[in-house]
């Protein structure tokens, strides 16, 4: 259900979200939010008339999010990344200026890791970009193919360390 039983460390969230325009990002979106681990850390970040959307398949952890974070900012959703489209078009909402994910793409059914990247690549904004922390680099084979630029990383200040991916929409990066 999750990608690690250990949270994500603090300098791998800095790290992961330092390329993040917070100033310019009214949709925020999050894949697999678990326990909000990074969903703190985003909503912290945010403008007041911004909207962070996750979506995680456990209703379990949606409830969770509803009952442990008051801000009005945050919509959770239980449902599929591969649905994102449809989610943010249920809800009114715009294109995405960043899509945050840790999902274990390299663990995922066949056919759902390129649909959530075809997906997401759709609901992106130009000049935005898909934030991926992975503990396998086989990520790159699903994401590389929608999106013009990919800044990579790795941060060892992690249990297990993690492949960080900002996968930039039409080549802007901040």
């Amino acid at each position: 259900m999750v990608g690690s039983i250990i949270p994500s460390s603090k300098i791998l969230i800095d790290k992961m979200l330092g390329r993040v325009d917070w100033e310019n990002t009214k949709l925020f979106v999050e894949y697999g939010p678990g326990v909000g681990t990074f969903t703190r850390p985003i909503l912290e970040r945010m403008a007041p008339d911004a909207k962070l959307v996750t979506i995680d398949t456990n209703p379990e952890f949606t409830s969770y999010l509803k009952e442990s974070i008051d801000d009005e900012r945050l919509v959770p959703v239980t449902g599929s990344a591969a649905d994102v489209e449809k989610i943010l078009s249920d809800r009114g909402l715009p294109d995405a200026d960043f899509v945050l994910s840790g999902l274990p793409f390299s663990t995922l059914p066949p056919g759902v890791g390129d649909a959530i990247a075809e997906a997401t690549a759709r609901v992106i904004r130009p000049g935005g970009a898909f934030l991926v922390y992975q503990f396998s680099p086989k990520v790159l084979d699903f994401i590389k193919p929608h999106f013009d630029k990919i800044d990579r990383g790795f941060e060892w200040i992690n249990v297990p360390p993690a492949t960080l991916f900002w996968a930039w929409k039409n080549g802007s990066a901040n």
